[in-house]
């Protein structure tokens, strides 16, 4: 990139080859030429001088071979080679032929290349040197007035043609300069949407009006599990969609059909074996010139998998419909029992007793909404992170409140609560609420399914962790309802567990709090012996 009184000189490597050849071929046609004139061919009455003739093509072939092998590093190199071209030119013009000759015309490559290197200014020094060229040959040659006029000639047309090349060649270097910055801003603009794109989570195709895959990113390979080029296939054959009634789905119809920005959930697709949800947005690509009721340049279509927010969905409506009818068993006794204690309170040929049994029914159904309640919040916190913040606790001041907290409440059933501790507990870094809704769980699930014996409250060291347990001697789990117990709602049909009341909610939300503690729970059980349920957590 040259510069000439401000203005940038773009050189392309088309002009450069143009400017290294002609550097060779033009002394060699020179040499012809003068070697016809030397033989009197051709008849010229400029005078000649053979020793000037194979000097100035030596040389001058010379300089272009250099030229060609090691093209130019620096500004004085190339101003250096352009006078050794323009003196060869002249002495060749003084001392072989004239302006009276037919390749006068090579003299607008000197002036090409003079305008390209070096700006104005090296075309202004290139057309002064070609006026010292005619204001010498004209001195050598005033005595022949007729070679004078032809020489003013060649020397006004060689002038205007090649001031007349260099000005287009001027406004063709502004308007490929332009183009060039044009086509860059293009590219950069392009580069930045790509980037965007390929960093979207959700994958994104742009096909023609055909559905022919143009543009993609990274995520549409993740989506459809593949490595494979998308570019330059149907949309529709590299992804085949389907509806819950097993219709297939054709994108390019889709796309035809709509006039605007449009989308769908309801479609899903089988990718690796897999069946999975696809929610899909597409619009038609619609450039300045397009016409919305004629066509378009194509269209954009984003997918992204909804296989987790559907079953979420799907969860949440089989949670709230579950959740319904359970409240509505024990909302409806606890009305039914009330209704009826009104109306026997306003008798007095009742016993007191049947007014007792009503209330304790109705108390009894409040209890159990009050534990579901307790249990549905439970869960709500879990889910929505609400007590995610950790602390250190003291695990054996932990254990000895909750002892005290339930020892009256087994006291009252007839049961022991027991504590197994180890000396020197230590502490564990945890969500407090968490891990105590943990153990209350299972404690008083442990002091619910016991009818008599024991619930013993355990906390021991193993290596770098503590390990918490509950051990019961109650009614235990059988084999097959072990695999059930922490689904949510679930109940065994055991009669000995459907005399007690509960919501079938308690061990999904210990599941959840377990979690979010980072740990796992063990269940060891044998039916009519018992039951223990563990965890651990790493001391801090």
């Amino acid at each position: 990139m040259k510069k000439g009184r401000g203005v940038e000189q773009t050189i392309s490597a088309k002009a450069e080859r143009i400017i290294s050849v002609a550097g060779l071929v033009v002394p060699v046609l020179l040499l012809i030429y003068g070697l016809l004139l030397q033989a009197r061919i051709i008849h010229n009455e400029h005078v000649f001088s053979s020793t000037g003739l194979y000097s100035i093509c030596a040389a001058w072939f010379i300089v272009g071979a250099y030229r060609l092998v090691r093209p130019h590093r620096t500004k004085r190199d190339l101003i250096i080679r352009l006078v050794l071209y323009h003196l060869f030119a002249i002495g060749y013009i003084w001392l072989v032929s004239g302006f009276d000759m037919p390749f006068m015309s090579c003299w607008i490559l000197l002036f090409y290349a003079s305008y390209v290197y070096l700006g104005r200014n090296g075309l202004l020094l290139s057309i002064f040197a070609l006026f010292i060229a005619s204001f010498g040959d004209l001195l050598i040659s005033v005595t022949n007035t007729e070679y004078v006029i032809r020489s003013n000639l060649f020397f006004l047309g060689t002038l205007l043609v090649g001031y007349v090349g260099s000005v287009l060649t001027s406004d063709q270097l502004a308007d490929h300069k332009e183009l060039s910055k044009s086509r860059a801003k293009e590219t950069l603009q392009r580069d930045r949407v790509l980037t965007i794109v390929n960093n979207l989570a959700d994958a994104v195709f742009s096909t023609d009006e055909d559905g022919i895959i143009q543009i993609y990113n990274a995520a549409a390979l993740n989506l459809l599990d593949t490595n494979s080029e998308l570019k330059g296939k149907s949309i529709d054959s590299v992804i085949s969609l389907f509806t819950a009634d097993n219709k297939k789905v054709r994108l390019l119809k889709e796309f035809t059909a709509t006039k605007s920005v449009a989308s769908r959930e309801d479609v899903s697709a089988t990718i690796s074996g897999e069946t999975i949800h696809i929610g899909i947005t597409y619009s038609p690509i619609r450039g300045i010139n397009s016409s919305e009721s004629v066509g378009n340049d194509g269209y954009i279509v984003i997918m992204r998998d909804i296989t987790k927010q559907k079953s979420l969905e799907e969860e949440r409506d089989e949670f709230i419909s579950v959740v319904s009818h359970e409240l509505r068993t024990p909302i409806t006794i606890a009305e039914g029992s009330l209704s009826n204690l009104q109306i026997m309170m306003e008798r007095d040929d009742l016993p007191q007793s049947r007014l007792l049994e009503s209330a304790k029914l109705s108390h009894e159904q409040v209890l159990f909404l009050a534990k579901m309640v307790n249990d549905l919040s439970t869960l709500s916190r879990a889910e929505r992170g609400t007590a995610d913040a950790t602390e250190e606790i003291n695990v054996s001041e932990l254990i000895h409140d909750l002892y005290n907290e339930y020892a009256p409440q087994a006291e009252a059933k007839g049961l022991r609560l027991n504590l197994d501790i180890s000396p020197k507990l230590g502490q564990v870094v945890a969500s407090r609420l968490y891990l105590k809704e943990l153990l209350q769980n299972f404690v008083t699930n442990a002091i619910k399914y016991t009818k008599e014996g024991e619930v013993v409250i355990r906390a021991h060291k193993k290596d770098d962790a503590i390990n918490f347990s509950v051990k019961d001697t109650g009614i235990g789990i059988s084999k097959s309802d072990q695999a059930h117990i922490f689904d949510k709602f679930w109940r065994s049909e055991d009669y000995r567990t459907r005399e007690t009341g509960g919501t079938g909610l308690g061990l999904y939300v210990a599941r959840k709090l377990s979690r979010k503690l980072g740990t796992k729970i063990e269940l060891t059980s044998r039916l009519n012996h018992g039951s223990t349920f563990s965890f651990e957590l790493r001391e801090s």
